[in-house]
């Protein structure tokens, strides 16, 4: 789910080279996202792949002549006025060498020199000496400080058989660059410290007690600050999430005390800090390094985990504004509000994981927001959708 591209005018320029197919791929989504894609191609570039195949993909005009003017349109000004964002991927080393240095040679170029707005994003894939060739790392740089964001290549086997930095990314890294650049700023300058996902604690080398939390909610908490300007620090338990590729510091952690520590080092840091993880309240007090036989296991011995929420709200400076989570199957409200007030939080957000539907491991939550002054509630939607609501709650009420 994408929601900052829905509906936007999005202009997708291709260049040549062997990843061109992957440029169908990010078309595709970008259709199906909902988005309003248009194409224009290079000439190179449809020697590769024939401009119908693109047209069809998309469900959208694509143009590739510089001198197509019809009816007063000029295609490379009315292009670049028209899309809300432009992507160039591929990026070849010639195209990014011609727009690096001002050349319109071509209806790529031409268009890209005309596109003023701040959301134009440029993905080079090339060869790894190519790549590696200090012209073309100097012409990057130019881009850079002429205001593209840039998504570097990944590393690996490229398509002639050489090995390094060349590589198309994944598209859904690149859809995640083009939302951060299509969002609002309401949290530049803002730090946020975020935990998510469940803590394990281990019986013996192979066992462990653990919950169900997938860490879903937490993520998309920090990638939705992210996109909105903040500077996030996730801490993540263990989950199977991919690490988002918006957040810049990930810290991953493995049991309570260990999420504990982390937090501790990093709290002061930050104006706002989440704690959307779920860890475990008790660890085993006699954990064997060995695998233990099973009528060894038959009675546990259970210690309490330190309170890292409760610690947080007796450490907490006036500036910062600290949220905890609710997870609760019964007396939701009066559970949330008592857990409110024992660990001194500016709200807490609630919800009911005795259902199957939202909560635990599933992507769709339904939230209560509660603080000492009121209660808001957010109907059940998609958990990316959720984190944008959150975070619209906290600059409203705090910024």
């Amino acid at each position: 789910m994408y929601p900052y591209l829905k509906n936007k005018n999005i202009l997708l320029s291709v260049s040549s080279g062997i990843a061109i197919y992957k440029a169908i791929d990010l078309l595709s989504r970008l259709r199906k996202i909902g988005a309003n894609p248009k194409v224009i191609m290079t000439k190179n570039a449809q020697s590769w792949i024939s401009d119908q195949v693109f047209s069809a993909v998309g469900n959208c005009e694509v143009y590739y002549e510089i001198f197509d003017v019809k009816g007063g349109w000029i295609p490379h000004t009315e292009l670049s006025r028209w899309a809300d964002l432009l992507i160039i991927a591929p990026a070849t080393a010639n195209i990014i060498a011609k727009i690096s240095h001002g050349i319109a040679d071509d209806l790529v170029s031409s268009t890209a020199l005309a596109y003023s707005k701040k959301a134009k994003l440029i993905v080079p894939t090339m060869n790894v000496r190519m790549y590696e060739n200090p012209t073309n790392l100097s012409n990057l740089k130019m881009l850079n400080e002429q205001g593209w964001h840039i998504i570097e290549p990944e590393e690996g086997e490229l398509a002639d058989g050489e090995v390094g930095k060349g590589r198309y990314p994944d598209n859904i890294k690149i859809l995640v660059h083009s939302e951060y650049l299509l969002t609002k700023k309401d949290f530049l300058n803002k730090k946020v410290l975020i935990t998510a996902g469940p803590t394990v604690e281990k019986i013996d080398a192979v066992r462990f007690i653990s919950n169900r939390s997938s860490g879903k909610m937490g993520y998309e908490l920090a990638k939705e600050f992210s996109y909105r300007g903040a500077e996030v620090t996730l801490i993540s338990g263990p989950t199977n999430l991919a690490t988002p590729s918006i957040v810049k510091k990930i810290y991953r952690v493995e049991n309570t005390q260990e999420m504990r520590e982390k937090v501790l080092k990093e709290f002061q840091k930050n104006d706002i800090i989440i704690m959307s993880s779920a860890v475990s309240d008790f660890r085993i007090k006699n954990y064997s390094n060995q695998k233990l036989k099973k009528d060894s296991i038959i009675n546990l011995e259970l210690e309490k985990n330190p309170d890292i929420l409760k610690e947080l709200g007796e450490k907490k400076n006036e500036d910062q504004i600290l949220i905890g989570f609710a997870a609760e199957t019964e007396n939701l409200k009066e559970n949330a509000k008592k857990k409110l007030k024992e660990k001194n939080l500016d709200f807490i957000i609630l919800n009911d994981v005795s259902r199957n539907d939202i909560g635990f491991d599933v992507e769709d939550n339904e939230i209560s927001i509660i603080s000492r002054k009121e209660e808001l509630r957010i109907d059940k939607n998609n958990k990316r959708i959720i984190a944008g609501h959150i975070c619209d709650y906290i600059f409203d009420r705090f910024f």
